[in-house]
């Protein structure tokens, strides 16, 4: 099947039409049937004569339901665009024109009706079509004038307008049924003992009986899935584009779907509010209002302006949408029946603006990107994505990352990686940086605290995500080369960083390898300990003792750490050769033998002879024979 959307002015024929070729009539509601005026959208299909399955959605063409009328053009590929003979090009004509012109429609069909009545008005108005779509896609679209008399007689230029329209479709590209699914709605209802129905035009991807689905609408996010399908008023177990659809949906959404709201493939789609956009034609931004409403698919949102310039502005809209780059739209000012603007998505993730002249030097960097972003300049500015992250965008050929010439500048160089299950794209000077960013804070805290084991990892990732230097501070570009690179996306890549850092990590610090531990001021009472110990091994020494020596628990831990000490239970501090010189002792006792016993050849204190044997029992060097009595292991 194909879609077909209808356009021109009020009353040139456009339903009539539609009627004429499908025999079906497209006003359903009886204020429309009452006063022969269409005000929603209506639907109706036929099969041209080469087989193709054909579908059409008739749009309102009175001023006052331009909305309505946008909804319907929105998803459609393809247009129908009426003007009447014996009415010639009018208002409306030209807001029509310049919505599928801001919409980016490149395939159309024109139909010259009433040609019957006004025979002698063809010519002129076939010129008039074409001098209105000068310059743009549609400028050389096929003209076929049809008459439909209302006294009974056949209409003439109906056959050859079905069969234009079928060498038009002929001729467009293939929808993709291997995407992601975005269905716009244009209606939804209540089927009893069925549930929720919503309708809409599916351009790109399949749809199936119980596939997932997320509703993306006005009251928020759900999760649903496809309960029955239905196309051409007949059951279907799976739809492929471009098709008519009718959705019934799981329980859960009754009356919160509506049109304007989409059903899209879960987690596939970035749902965003803010959004950067290039101006393709209509007025500048900077001389609009500072809100527009917001046209896309069959959405109608309000969204606050953030002029760039003339071609470029920031829109905050409404409410979440699931939109991709390369997104065509239509802006339009409030209270206006006519069309202001149409605009085109070139961020979905726009930065924060806060320095003097940000503005200025967003404008410079939106007007290099291509219409449809790029995939080198997303990664650059966040220094690392998810692959997964760049289809979201509407990325496509990301199997590999982009083959650069050999002459490539160094900038523009991309890696992949892969973390677990997931595929990063990372810009090799963000690596860089973040390399030499993460090096010098663990230098930093070398040289803050001397006794520290290291960097802690939460440190660490504080300072590639959060404590970015900003230009304009005391470690700006001109003195720190990293400080301009983007802040680290996820702390999952702090692993890759300290590994290209060339770091080791250990007990939850990172530090250079091979470092010295410096003891500092606590190196004196070390020593001295140390003496105390070499002359009786097992007098450890008694908490004043350790007062007295200026060693606390950070100085007797960083001392453990370089080798010096061991440290039992209940704060006993011995040397590291101590467990292997007990060991010597207890050997020479008759096996087995008591807890006293082994006091005595150790010449210690109970204090010292219980940590110490557990310590020894849990290397399995010695082993308990019952409550009172131990024995070494032997081996």
């Amino acid at each position: 099947m194909y879609v077909v959307a209808t356009a021109g002015h009020v009353d040139h024929g456009k339903s009539t039409l539609v009627h004429a070729l499908t025999g079906m009539q497209t006003d359903r509601l009886a204020e429309e049937q009452r006063r022969g005026l269409t005000i929603d959208l209506g639907f109706s299909w036929t099969t041209l004569p080469s087989g193709r399955d054909l579908a059409f959605v008739d749009v309102p063409g009175h001023e006052r339901f331009l909305g309505n009328m946008l909804a319907g053009v929105g998803p459609a590929p393809v247009v129908l665009f009426v003007v009447a003979a014996d009415k010639g090009w009018q208002a409306q004509s030209t807001d029509h024109r310049d919505a599928v012109a801001a919409l980016g429609l490149s395939r159309a069909v024109f139909a010259i009706t009433r040609a019957d009545r006004a025979p002698d008005q063809v010519t002129e108005v076939a010129a008039a079509i074409r001098a209105e779509f000068a310059g743009t896609p549609l400028a050389e679209a096929p003209i076929v004038p049809v008459g439909i008399p209302g006294d009974g007689t056949a209409p003439t230029g109906t056959s050859d307008l079905l069969t234009t329209l079928n060498t038009v479709l002929a001729d467009a590209p293939a929808p993709r049924t291997d995407t992601r699914v975005r269905l716009w709605v244009d209606r939804a209802f209540t089927v009893k003992g069925s549930g929720t129905v919503a309708t809409g035009t599916l351009t790109a991807g399949e749809l199936a009986k119980g596939d997932a689905l997320t509703v993306v609408s006005e009251s928020g996010i759900q999760d649903t899935s496809v309960r029955g399908l239905h196309s051409q008023n007949a059951a279907a177990d799976r739809v492929a584009p471009y098709a008519r659809v009718a959705v019934n949906l799981r329980d859960g959404v009754a009356g919160a779907i509506g049109r304007g709201d989409a059903l899209v493939t879960p987690d596939a789609w970035c749902l965003v509010d803010q959004i950067d956009v290039r101006r393709t034609m209509g007025q500048p931004f900077a001389d609009g209002p500072q809100e527009l409403n917001v046209h896309i698919g069959t959405a109608a949102v309000t969204a606050r302006v953030r002029p760039f310039d003339d071609d470029h502005a920031r829109l905050t809209l409404e409410r979440r949408l699931p939109l991709e780059l390369g997104d065509r739209f239509v802006l339009r000012a409030p209270g206006s029946r006519s069309v202001f603007a149409g605009a085109t998505v070139l961020d979905l993730e726009p930065p924060e603006l806060g320095r003097r002249g940000a503005g200025r030097a967003r404008a410079a960097a939106l007007a290099a990107l291509p219409v449809s972003g790029s995939p080198l300049a997303d990664v650059r500015r966040r220094g690392a994505m998810r692959v997964t992250d760049l289809q979201r965008f509407g990325h496509t050929s990301l199997a590999a990352v982009p083959q650069l010439a050999p002459d490539a500048p160094h900038e523009e160089r991309l890696l992949e990686v892969r973390i677990g299950e997931t595929r990063w794209w990372i810009h090799g000077p963000a690596l860089t940086a973040w390399v030499q960013r993460l090096r010098r804070a663990v230098i930093e805290q070398r040289k803050h605290d001397p006794l520290s084991p290291g960097l802690p990892h939460g440190a660490a990732r504080d300072a590639l995500i959060r404590a970015v230097a900003k230009p304009g501070t005391a470690a700006d570009t001109a003195t720190d080369p990293s400080a301009d690179a983007p802040a680290m996306p996820d702390a999952s890549l702090l692993p890759l960083v300290a590994h290209h850092a060339k770091l080791e990590s250990a007990g939850g610090v990172l530090r250079e390898p091979g470092a010295t531990i410096d003891l500092g001021p606590a190196e004196k009472g070390v020593a001295a300990l140390e003496r105390g110990l070499r002359t009786q091994p097992f007098a450890a020494p008694e908490a004043d003792d350790l007062a007295r020596l200026k060693l606390g628990a950070k100085e007797l831990a960083t001392a453990e750490r370089a080798g010096r000490l061991v440290r039992l239970s209940d704060g006993v501090i011995l040397l590291p050769q101590a467990p292997a010189l007990a060991m010597q002792r207890l050997a020479a006792l008759p096996q087995p033998f008591t807890t006293s016993q082994a006091r005595q050849a150790l010449d210690t204190t109970r204090r010292v002879a219980i940590p110490l044997l557990e310590l020894l029992d849990a290397k399995g060097w010695t082993r308990r024979v019952d409550g009172t009595l131990r024995e070494v292991a032997r081996r």
